[in-house]
């Protein structure tokens, strides 16, 4: 097994375990863990026949303080469901089902993300995934730092969504309305202002800031979902076109921060 840092490549993975191994590494693994968790820890569950990779990254993700579950297969992902859950990973071949079809049971019945983490990587899969349920599609060999960059972006989207959900939250600023549970974007003429689910994120991330800049990088950590690559460049392009769309008051709505980032010029109010 070639498996280098926890910031490098885990590539190549194979199952070198014997048979008891691979049956046992989901019981020893969820018992050890069990004494760990702690009230508040975002509960992930990684769905992944190979016992190696299973192993891996639980071990990786318990040590960046997430309360992690393994399961080798869809039964015992169902079982693991029970509980609360924030994040599945998932692979695609498991071998007593297919990981579409447990992805859509999981979005049926959980609010959990979805990241799918497989070696399947034909551009057929990869927007079957991103269609049927998934918040990212990630293909083996993994980055560990990468992934854990994305789960955590996805869950504090996620985080976002839930307050909005519970607090049916819209917020007025200018002349527009923020709709954070129905992600829309209303004009002073009541009618929807059309904006991608990047342009959404961002826009949503800086009215959430009261007022406070927010920095190029947490901005591209927030408009990473679904993104092949972002970066600064991406960023400004997004405030860009959020500018040309959120005309009409003549005061600018979006300012630029000189070596931090961007902040909503106006004032929030509910």
């Amino acid at each position: 097994m070639n498996v280098r840092s926890h910031g490098d490549v885990l590539g190549g993975l194979s199952s070198q375990a014997g048979p008891q191994a691979h049956r046992t590494t989901n019981i020893v693994a969820d018992a050890a863990l069990q004494d760990l968790r702690v009230a508040g820890r975002e509960r992930l569950i990684v769905v992944e026949d190979d016992p190696v990779t299973r192993t891996m990254l639980v071990g990786y993700f318990s040590e960046n303080n997430f309360d992690v579950v393994g399961a080798g297969s869809c039964a015992e992902c169902r079982q693991a469901l029970r509980a609360r859950t924030d994040l599945v990973f998932l692979d695609l071949q498991l071998p007593d089902g297919d990981g579409f079809d447990l992805a859509k049971e999981i979005q049926a019945t959980s609010n959990a993300g979805i990241i799918f983490v497989t070696r399947r990587d034909t551009d057929v899969d990869r927007i079957l995934g991103l269609e049927i349920a998934g918040d990212h599609y990630v293909t083996k060999p993994i980055n560990l730092r990468e992934l854990l960059a994305r789960a955590r972006s996805v869950l504090r989207r996620r985080s976002i969504d839930r307050k909005a959900a519970r607090s049916h939250n819209s917020i007025a600023f200018g002349d527009w309305i923020i709709d954070l549970t129905r992600r829309e974007l209303l004009g002073s003429d009541g009618k929807p202002v059309a904006l991608t689910r990047a342009e959404f994120d961002l826009l949503a991330a800086l009215v959430g800031a009261d007022g406070r800049p927010l920095s190029r990088d947490y901005l591209i950590e927030v408009v990473s979902n679904r993104q092949a690559e972002v970066d600064i460049r991406t960023v400004d392009a997004l405030v860009a076109r959020l500018r040309r769309k959120l005309v009409g008051s003549g005061t600018p709505v979006i300012t630029t921060v000189t070596g931090v980032g961007y902040k909503l010029a106006l004032s929030e109010r509910l």
